[in-house]
């Protein structure tokens, strides 16, 4: 992995589109200056070079593994591990009180794409910690926070979440795991499953967060409470006491991500696991969804992550590969001639690209509405977040599975031999469309909680906004931009029309929204990558025009252009789809399939 060419890039879409120098300018976000992002991501490349990257095969190969009730990691993950604690990367974007760095999010988000990148079951181990750390932050008591913050932030501790069980994945009302009240704390009794760097050997402690029912608890989800339950308990004096009732009993044998290890975890095996609430009784789910709502976010940047990682290496084995020949071209070529082998390189660029923005885009209105000074800011920004964050989950995973398969396919048959390394990220990114809830549940909530709900209000102001956009791209002069705005127009008007279908026929029928959601969504994401797309080619034409002459700018544009007319017309096509509605989804019986 090298990131020479994508730190040009990331701080491209930093200052051009995520607009970082206003995010700079929210109070406790003044360190956020042009040398320090440049200084933070330099630095951040080179770890996740030089130290990250090359264990992601072995860990591949190895895998994490129970051995007399320990799980044991790769070689070098512990090593890395703390070499990243002492570069201070886990306090990067967290609260100062804590002794975090407090940057924006958006640094966080730019650096777990290094991160994934570079060895995705590397990096889960962090970003779980970094959303159990919000969560606990948002809804934990004092106590609490004085005694597990502190060592999760610096990375001392890690953190993980605890929901699924065999009978409760997607639906959570199910979920039997029980807590009993006793004293200042809770005995928690039940397992929980794929649970995420449930176990390791890195740090000295884990705090786990863990969604179960009170004995008195009403039904459903809204009998879930939250409580933390530490590995070892904590003295008094905040030193380590006993290993707490909890363990993993197994690993999951997963299709990828081998090194990250997936536990079977079993809490109060013995007299009880020790636990301590987390916000209020019976209000956990609320309580879990601030940890879920940024990991949404941060498994987006792992879609972004792995396709710039299968990008860089189809790349280089186009360049390296010869076979064939080329029109115009004497003797034998390396691949990266043929055109057909250009256009997937060139469709893998250009899907990395949208969802860079489109991650960072969000990413930035995360950090205006927590830290505007302007109550109107905040809220307008904060549905902006909201709206896009399923977007960011779900189409930034499922262009991974597009990106990270053709990188397999221009490495031909040496694709589907495991020594290349081109698999590896194909089957690391299977999971990343399910993770933190499917694409369909992203989907759901796009249409249901973010679009009906609200009654159109904050689609309706992001579509203010592109139709400015859509004029601004009109006046723009050249072919590219013509191109551009002739499928952005198109694309703009199978959303907006889309739109207005889902408000006004969206529950024409009970099935209608489950229907139609993954195709709104996978359209509204393919256009939102349009539209940044082409903001950042006026943003590079820009460059050349002052006299810039970097080829970075003028491949700015041909990316855009290709994105223009090779992705964005898949927009009208899903359009198409979700004003048919439900009856062709719901016509077949049952027993006829």
């Amino acid at each position: 992995m090298s990131y020479e060419a994508p730190l040009k890039e990331m701080q491209f879409v930093l200052k051009e589109l995520a607009d970082i120098n206003s995010i700079s300018q929210n109070p406790g976000f003044e360190d956020a200056t042009p040398d320090m992002v440049e200084a933070i991501l330099t630095e951040a490349g080179k770890l996740a070079s030089t130290v990250i990257a090359p264990l992601n095969k072995i860990g591949d190969e190895q895998g994490s593994r129970l051995e007399n009730g320990v799980v044991v990691n790769p070689d070098g993950f512990k090593e890395a591990y703390q070499q990243f604690v002492e570069n201070g990367w886990p306090g990067l974007h967290q609260p100062t009180e804590f002794d975090g760095q407090g940057l924006p999010f958006l640094l966080q988000s730019v650096v777990s794409e290094m991160w994934n990148a570079s060895n995705m079951a590397f990096a889960l181990c962090p970003m779980l910690t970094a959303g159990a750390i919000e969560s606990i932050n948002a809804h934990g008591s004092d106590a609490i926070k004085q005694t597990y913050l502190p060592k999760m932030v610096s990375g001392e501790w890690t953190g993980t979440m605890n929901l699924t069980e065999p009978q409760a994945g997607s639906d959570l009302s199910a979920v039997r795991t029980k807590a009993e009240k006793m004293g200042d704390h809770y005995l928690i009794k039940g397992s929980k499953i794929f649970i995420t760097w449930g176990d390791h050997e890195m740090t000295e402690n884990i705090a786990h967060l863990v969604l179960a029912r009170l004995p008195d608890a009403p039904e459903g989800v809204k009998g879930i409470s939250l409580f933390i339950v530490p590995k070892f308990l904590i003295n008094e004096n905040g030193s380590l006491g006993e290993r707490n009732d909890v363990r993993a009993v197994s690993l999951e044998h997963k299709l990828g991500i081998h090194a990250s290890p997936t536990c079977v975890m079993s809490f109060g095996d013995n007299d009880g696991a020790v636990g301590y609430l987390v916000g209020e009784e019976n209000n956990g789910l609320a309580c879990m969804f601030t940890m879920m709502n940024h990991a949404r976010l941060e498994v987006g940047m792992e879609g972004v992550g792995l396709s710039e990682g299968a990008y860089q290496y189809a790349l280089a084995y186009a360049k390296s590969r010869t076979q064939g020949y080329s029109p115009g071209v004497e003797g034998r070529v390396s691949i990266i001639h043929h055109a057909d082998v250009r256009r997937m390189l060139m469709q893998m660029k250009a899907f990395t690209e949208a969802g860079r923005a489109l991650s960072y885009v969000a990413a930035g209105a995360h950090d205006h509405a927590y830290a505007s000074i302007d109550e109107e800011v905040r809220n307008t920004q904060r549905r902006r977040m909201d709206l896009l964050t399923p977007v960011v989950k779900a189409w930034c995973t499922e262009v991974a599975q597009e990106v990270t398969s053709l990188g397999v396919q221009v490495h031909g048959g040496m694709g589907f031999i495991e020594e290349t390394g081109a698999a590896q990220y194909m089957r690391d990114a299977r999971i990343i469309t399910i993770y933190e809830g499917t694409t369909g549940i992203q989907a759901a909530d796009l249409i249901g909680r973010k679009i009906l709900r609200d009654k159109g209000l904050a689609i309706s102001e992001l579509l203010e906004e592109l139709n400015q956009f859509d004029t601004t791209l009109k006046a723009q002069s050249g072919d590219e931009f013509a191109i551009m705005s002739e499928q952005f127009s198109a694309s703009l008007k199978a959303l907006s029309d889309s739109t207005q279908w889902v408000l006004e026929k969206g529950l024409e029928t009970p099935h209608t929204p489950g229907a139609v959601s993954v195709s709104f969504l996978m359209m509204m994401g393919t256009t939102l990558g349009g539209w940044l797309m082409a903001k950042g080619a006026i943003a590079a034409q820009k460059e050349i025009a002052g006299g810039a002459s970097d080829e970075f700018f003028k491949t700015k544009i041909v990316t855009a252009r290709f994105y223009a007319e090779h992705i964005l017309p898949r927009s009208q096509a899903y359009a198409s789809t979700v004003q048919r509605g439900a009856a062709s989804v719901m016509d077949l019986s049952i027993e006829n399939f």
